[in-house]
């Protein structure tokens, strides 16, 4: 992904220096232009922005170690929690640098293409963001989130959360039909074109969530759904399928139904997962 960020700059004409651990992977850009670093402390001391994007949130504060941040903006493109980009965002600030968390919802061939549908979400320093906007919106889209070092995070993991989700069924379903005579590349398009049709419900939850009413709009209820789920588990069964990737979902709707809210939609499972 690193490399993927500074061809995207270099391509655009922005002077660029760059740092690897690994130094081999660094050697090829400089051929595209980029000055090559021989530590992480001179890549930071060559320019006002600061770009990093490492393993872990550990590596960050290994890399960095050394550095002078002493007036320079500091964007952490690496992936990690909300609580790991708020606590860089104050050790950051601490060493007098300005802070932006990043969360990329890109893979590295959809970095610098334009019409990729890539983009990356930023939290922490409004100015910061907006005096470098334009440098930032090189690599794909910028949507600033919040001033809150940790939204970037929160909104990555949790977009995240919800494709691990969608994978999941879509596992299930091809699971259930790769023994049978479907033809698999006939199946797929029919399961994207029904999960971009689904994919609208997310509007409802955020209406039932705001509102407090979980029964507004509701045209399939969790009485009728906890009732239809018996027959998902059964075909999954005549098909020697595990269910084990559609029970967990299913056991808290059942949960929420036994609580008395047969009238409602799913919404309300949101609320069994709050600790």
């Amino acid at each position: 992904m690193g490399t993927a960020l500074a061809r995207a700059w270099l391509a655009a004409g922005h002077p660029v220096t760059v740092w690897n651990r690994t130094p081999g992977r660094a050697e090829p850009l400089a051929a595209e232009g980029a000055e090559i670093a021989a530590t992480a402390a001179a890549a930071v001391a060559a320019n006002v922005l600061v770009v990093t994007c490492l393993l872990d949130d550990a590596s960050v504060r290994t890399v960095l170690a050394d550095a002078d941040l002493a007036g320079k903006d500091l964007v952490d493109l690496t992936t990690g929690t909300p609580g790991q980009a708020r606590a860089r965002a104050a050790w950051a600030e601490e060493r007098g640098a300005r802070f932006l968390d990043g969360g990329i919802m890109a893979v590295p061939p959809m970095i610098g293409v334009e019409g990729s549908g890539g983009y990356v979400l930023y939290s922490g320093s409004r100015p910061l963001f907006e005096e470098h906007r334009a440098t930032l919106t090189v690599p794909a889209g910028a949507t600033f989130v919040g001033a809150d070092p940790g939204f970037a995070a929160l909104h990555d993991v949790a977009l995240l959360s919800a494709m691990t989700g969608m994978m999941a069924g879509i596992a299930h379903a091809f699971a259930l039909v790769r023994n049978e005579d479907v033809p698999l590349k006939d199946f797929a398009p029919m399961l994207t074109g029904w999960l971009t049709a689904m994919a609208g419900s997310a509007h409802g939850v955020a209406e039932h969530l705001e509102s407090g009413d979980y029964t507004q709009g509701v045209t399939s209820n969790l009485a009728m759904m906890v009732r239809g789920n018996a027959t998902l588990l059964r075909t999954a069964e005549e098909q020697r399928v595990s269910s084990e990737l559609l029970t967990p979902f299913m056991d808290l709707m059942r949960r929420r139904l036994d609580d008395g809210h047969a009238d409602e939609g799913t919404t309300g499972v949101v609320d069994l997962l709050a600790r």
